[in-house]
């Protein structure tokens, strides 16, 4: 995103670009280094917050040093789950892991210019819904494995999605290079988090991970 002060999602390019998903947990002391190394090594859309904890302390800390990192390299920041928390903590927008439920509030409550998204598992009503609610992207997953529910998003739902739907499509969770080249045609950004974190170079981790889908 070349601009923090417009929040909304870049408008989707031919070739899919890099959401950026955090650790559930991660060392303050090291992380903002490794998300910068990432950032300045890739061209990223967008960066979500995704931390497990509910102490807004620890919540607060990271995400101060995540948007720091972020907006000196002008990419915009969400948090999930947490929307009481995007304008105190000066983050552009929310993902909200609950389908379409709350996604009309979510936009009444920050208004139209921040990013509001949602994750909508593997249900086509879900992202429709959330659509026409006010969504700036729809997010599908997981695409490699299942939940434990079972749930699973099919190349289907993204096909399907991608011709009939302006709306971008986001998808994540369990991505493989193989996983991504399949979709690569399929979708408008590709949700990454834990595929690169483990690896000990990030950097190298997406770009060998998404080498295929570009």
């Amino acid at each position: 995103m070349s601009d923090t002060s417009q929040t909304d999602l870049p408008d989707a390019p031919e070739q899919p670009q890099i959401y950026l998903i955090t650790p559930p947990e991660f060392d303050l002391s090291t992380f903002p280094d490794r998300l910068a190394s990432v950032l300045d090594a890739e061209d990223v859309a967008c960066i979500r917050l995704a931390l497990a904890t509910s102490d807004e302390d620890r919540i607060a800390r990271a995400a101060d040093a995540c948007r720091e990192v972020a907006h000196a390299r002008d990419v915009a920041i969400v948090i999930e789950r947490h929307l009481a928390m995007v304008e105190r903590l000066g983050l552009d927008g929310v993902h909200l892991t609950d389908g379409a439920r709350t996604v009309r509030h979510a936009r009444k409550e920050l208004g139209a210019d921040a990013i509001v998204g949602a994750f909508c598992g593997s249900s086509r009503h879900d992202g429709m819904t959330a659509a026409e609610a006010g969504a700036d992207y729809v997010a599908f997953g997981p695409v490699g494995g299942s939940l434990g529910d079972g749930t699973h998003a099919e190349d289907g739902l993204f096909e399907w999605w991608s011709q009939m739907i302006e709306v971008p499509v986001v998808a994540e969770g369990g991505l493989s290079a193989g996983r991504a080249t399949a979709l690569g045609a399929m979708t408008d950004f590709f949700g990454v988090g834990e595929e690169i974190w483990r690896e000990d170079d990030a950097a190298e981790a997406l770009r060998t991970l998404l080498a295929g889908a570009r």
